[in-house]
């Protein structure tokens, strides 16, 4: 609930601390935020600017796959990272889905799609959802953190070493050459980036040194349905080709292959 993580926040607008109202919170020099019916809290200031936030449809297809498992050992590998009486921050929440499953103290979801926070405000009984943009300035307190979360996510190296404790922990998880195989290539999805390695390490190390480093693989069988929940629950829902998905076998066996990375900030 929100306010297991209000002593986390603070006014995006002065930057001071939050006390919780009924159906809002206020900091100390009266900049009011409404909490929706839904148990999230809207702390986007009016000249922020967001970019593409996820869609209901976007979602719907997200919780429904991941809620089917194809994801969990992701997600079991993540809680390996966080204690208990640990804050746990995840910068591109979406649903919750991975907060939900790691946090063993309290969690503060944060994702700029308030269709998503609907449901991340829900997927744990100690998570708080904020919507905030991950490429400005996070409604967090310094040194706020034990572990953020960075999950098939946009990264903002520079707050993420602020929010985290001195001897915190990144832990971001990226996609794989062979990600998704093959419906990258039957259904022209979105491919990663070569040098995809290369280019986290050089966006985080100034302000982070990396700690540990695990691939993790291993192969889902996916129906039709799922296949469809899978191509619209990402980026290649905006970009995607209209995509033969009957012309697959059914099921299709599908690679997923990510890198888990754990950094410590080196201040």
């Amino acid at each position: 609930m929100l306010v297991d993580v209000l002593e986390l926040l603070i006014c995006p607008v002065c930057r001071e601390s939050f006390s919780l109202l009924p159906e809002s919170v206020c900091c100390r020099r009266g900049h009011t935020f409404d909490i929706a019916k839904q148990g999230y809290v809207n702390l986007l200031t009016g000249s922020s600017k967001p970019g593409t936030a996820d869609s209901p449809a976007m979602v719907a297809a997200r919780d429904d796959f991941l809620g089917m498992g194809y994801y969990d050992p992701i997600a079991d590998r993540l809680s390996e990272f966080c204690g208990p009486g640990e804050a746990v921050g995840d910068a591109g929440a979406g649903t919750g889905f991975y907060l939900a499953k790691a946090t063993k103290g309290v969690g503060l979801a944060l994702d700029v799609s308030k269709h998503a926070l609907k449901r991340a405000a829900r997927a744990h009984p100690r998570i708080g959802a904020v919507v905030a943009d991950v490429w400005k300035r996070l409604p967090v307190r310094d040194d706020a953190l034990d572990v953020l979360l960075n999950v098939f996510a946009p990264r903002n190296p520079a707050e993420f070493a602020r929010v985290l404790r001195p001897g915190g922990m990144l832990v971001t998880v990226t996609p794989g050459p062979d990600h998704l195989r093959p419906l990258v290539d039957r259904l022209g999805l979105l491919r990663v980036e070569e040098d995809k390695e290369g280019r986290l390490a050089a966006a985080l190390g100034d302000g982070f040194a990396q700690a540990v480093q695990d691939r993790l693989e291993y192969e889902v069988e996916l129906g039709h349905k799922a296949v469809t929940e899978a191509v619209g629950m990402g980026p290649s829902a905006w970009h995607a080709r209209e995509s033969p998905v009957e012309a697959l076998p059914d099921p299709v066996t599908v690679r997923v292959s990510v890198l888990i990375t754990g950094w410590r900030p080196r201040r």
